[in-house]
């Protein structure tokens, strides 16, 4: 038993009364002595609490899908809408009530708590319809130069190129929806037409809008075309709670995508800043207004830039104030940046592995980032048990708990994916089937400068074929003259043009006075007759 050389108080002690709150809380489960669960030692995490964001860490194989689980379960009962990301279609499960039994049953009796096997309202959407449920989209200007440059692997240079196409673009009221869009956008500022468009922007150069432009080339045939578009999804549709009080899960089914990681992972963010710009300000709620969960989050910071790092660190800082909690899913704290890190305080960290020298880096950076406690973290750590975590979180003061080495509770829905037959179920009872299935294609970028161009080429062959029938017709004129009257014509043509472009016969002209202008006008208007 490990006790406080400061209190005296032995660890669970503290775990006890650190984790005792006065506002509503869900259950995460029992502090562990050695290996004996403390049924009256219960981890808590405070509702109030959670907008101030959470890490679930640890090695694959060690339980975070099951914590997820948990946790959405238990803010769903709280009324708290989740929105969380399904990469092996695991989640899905939520949606069908646990048997129970087994390792179930020996579980919840070690923790002495309530256990009920329940289905849980769950949402199912898709990127783009690849997958179960409702497609999801976004526009491109939604989406942004930032998020774009990071999903097509863009250097500086060229992000700074891209933001400057979406600002020429909104400048000129183009709309820009689809990867075709963009597309049409940027062979236009790089065509005879369009290169001078930039010049008072500082310009596009012709190689950077190539490499852009075989990036867009190569995410379409990743399955861009499908992702980008319209109708965009609306993320209040994320803010959903039943008749009977229960947030809805809506569950992003990626098992489709699993080969595109930079656009869910980026895709997810882009949800979040949405979240951000269409939510009222609400300060310190009893509750958040919704807890998202950032699965992979790893995926979203490797290679990223300086600009797209800042946005997502802001965005972690500000929503907050939003009621929205963030709680970031990878396999150790050093997958996330600092600047987020240090947001995020609660945390839910599962075993770790130590057979490398990398891995033993990652376990002392670990152990850094938890409050002091008497444990050995870098033992503990290394031998959690698959369901164990070691947990601290955020009270309602504010104030980091005592380190608890603790046994999650099992989750009530089933621990898996559901059947077919439950999936089909959820699909054709979605209230957003209706809303997003049909993919539109409404006039924008590339239909307004496709007709532009189109108009251009037209009038250029317009006048090309008035030139050719004139050249024509005056070749046929001249084909029916006799040979040596035409040419003798033609010739006296050339003379007389001599003759009347010289400065002599313009002098003469004006030497001659009224009399001559006169026989002249008189034998152009035909309203004289020619002396004999």
């Amino acid at each position: 038993m490990l006790v406080s050389e400061q209190t005296g108080s032995t660890q669970i002690d503290l775990v006890r009364e650190g984790y005792t709150f006065t506002e509503p809380s869900i259950v995460l489960g029992g502090a562990v002595d050695g290996e004996e669960v403390v049924a009256d030692a219960v981890v808590r995490l405070p509702l109030g609490s959670m907008n101030r964001h959470g890490l679930v860490a640890g090695a694959t194989g060690t339980g975070k899908t099951v914590t997820l689980q948990v946790l959405a379960e238990q803010l769903s009962d709280a009324g708290v809408p989740v929105f969380l990301a399904d990469i092996k279609g695991d989640l899905t499960g939520m949606a069908t009530p646990s048997p129970g039994g087994g390792k179930v049953d020996e579980r919840m009796g070690a923790l002495a708590q309530e256990w009920t096997g329940t289905a849980y309202p769950l949402e199912l959407l898709n990127l783009g319809g690849h997958g179960v449920g409702s497609p999801v989209r976004a526009t491109i200007t939604d989406f942004g130069p930032t998020l774009l440059s990071k999903v097509l692997r863009l250097n500086k240079t060229q992000e700074s190129s891209l933001a400057l196409v979406f600002h020429w673009a909104d400048r000129q009221g183009l709309a820009l929806l689809d990867l075709k869009d963009l597309q049409a956008v940027i062979q236009h500022l790089i065509s005879d037409e369009g290169k001078d468009d930039l010049k008072s922007l500082g310009g596009l150069a012709t190689s950077t809008a190539g490499v852009i432009l075989r990036e867009l080339v190569a995410l379409s045939a990743g399955g861009g075309d499908d992702f980008f578009g319209e109708p965009a999804f609306d993320t209040a549709d994320l803010l959903r709670t039943t008749s009977d009080g229960k947030g809805v899960i809506t569950c992003l089914e990626l098992p489709g995508v699993q080969d595109k990681p930079v656009l869910f992972s980026t895709f997810l963010m882009w949800l979040l800043a949405d979240l951000f710009q269409d939510l009222p300000e609400v300060g310190n709620p009893d509750k958040p207004k919704l807890v998202f969960f950032f699965d992979e989050a790893h995926l979203l910071f490797d290679d990223a830039s300086d600009a797209f790092l800042d946005s997502v660190e802001q965005a972690v800082r500000l929503i907050r104030s939003k009621g929205v909690g963030v709680f970031f899913v990878t396999q150790t704290p050093k997958d996330v940046p600092d600047g987020v890190l240090a947001q995020l305080g609660n945390r839910v960290q599962h075993a770790l592995r130590a057979h490398t020298p990398n891995d033993a880096k990652a376990l002392k950076a670990t152990v850094s980032t938890f409050p002091t406690s008497e444990y050995d973290l870098a033992e503990v750590l290394t031998s959690l048990r698959t369901g164990e975590a070691v947990v601290t979180v955020l009270s309602e003061k504010g104030a980091p708990t005592p380190v608890a080495r603790t046994m999650l509770r099992a989750p009530q829905g089933q621990i898996g994916p559901s059947g077919q037959p439950v999936l089909d179920g959820l699909v054709s009872a979605s209230p957003l089937r209706a809303k997003y299935a049909e993919a539109l294609d409404r006039e924008s970028a590339y239909e307004l400068l496709t007709a532009k161009l189109q108009a251009v080429e037209a009038e250029r062959t317009e006048a090309q074929e008035r030139e050719r029938i004139e050249a024509e017709e005056k070749a046929r004129v001249e084909a029916e003259l006799p040979r040596g009257r035409g040419r003798a014509r033609a010739e006296d043509r050339g003379v007389v043009e001599q003759v009347v472009g010289s400065s002599a016969f313009k002098s003469m002209l004006r030497s001659a006075g009224t009399v001559i202008g006169r026989e002249i006008t008189r034998s152009v208007f035909g309203t004289g007759r020619r002396r004999r």
